[in-house]
């Protein structure tokens, strides 16, 4: 079926930004206390995650309270540095994001602390090819339901979500959208509609369509 919107994934899809989320952390956990300097390895495997289960993995033996404390300050440090600092955009996003967008409607959608996709938009000047974008940290519900939200909202008839691990996957079919596998990105799937090595490849196979 030839889609007629395409939703993206944000981290390990677009761009790789988690030195400086380790960065951001690593700052807010001095702030409060906690002696521990986080790296991009730390973190890189739990990309996909939502974003307060993360701590909760990382971190199981501190209260929630506690936790729900980190979060918040690690949003208001993450929006003071990533439009700033930003992260290593993939080869050919940008030049693809604007071709797709004169033939598709473009949705961002990410598990993402609110004001990442914000951040993200602003450090790559690609708000203008973007319909809409949902992210977990502005209102705590799974892709699944996002996907729905934009769905509906949009009156989309045939999306694809595009994204980089299984848990993208598992959550696209959910929603019963087809997964575009980013291979290129953080993780890894045995299932989906279509992959693609490369975001060239990727923005030339739906432009053919």
């Amino acid at each position: 079926m030839k889609p007629d919107s395409l939703i993206f994934d944000m981290d390990g899809t677009l761009w790789d930004a988690v030195a400086t989320y380790a960065h951001c952390w690593t700052q807010v956990f001095a702030a409060n206390g906690i002696d521990r300097k986080v790296e991009k390895k730390d973190i890189q495997g739990y990309m996909g995650m939502e974003a307060k289960q993360i701590y909760r993995v990382m971190f199981p033996e501190l209260p929630e309270s506690t936790i729900e404390k980190l979060y918040k300050e690690i949003v208001i440090k993450t929006d003071e540095l990533l439009p700033q600092l930003g992260g290593e955009i993939y080869p050919g996003v940008l030049e693809g994001l604007e071709q797709l967008s004169r033939k598709y409607k473009l949705f961002m959608l990410s598990n993402c602390q609110k004001g990442s996709i914000r951040d993200f938009m602003v450090f790559t000047e690609t708000k203008p090819y973007f319909c809409d974008y949902i992210e977990y940290g502005s209102n705590f519900q799974p892709k699944h339901i996002n996907m729905k939200t934009l769905i509906d909202q949009y009156n989309l008839k045939a999306p694809m979500y595009i994204g980089d691990t299984d848990s993208d996957r598992k959550q696209s079919d959910l929603a019963s959208v087809p997964f575009v596998f980013a291979a290129w990105g953080f993780g890894n799937t045995d299932s989906y509609a279509h992959k693609f090595d490369q975001m060239k490849d990727l923005t030339d196979h739906f432009l053919s369509l």
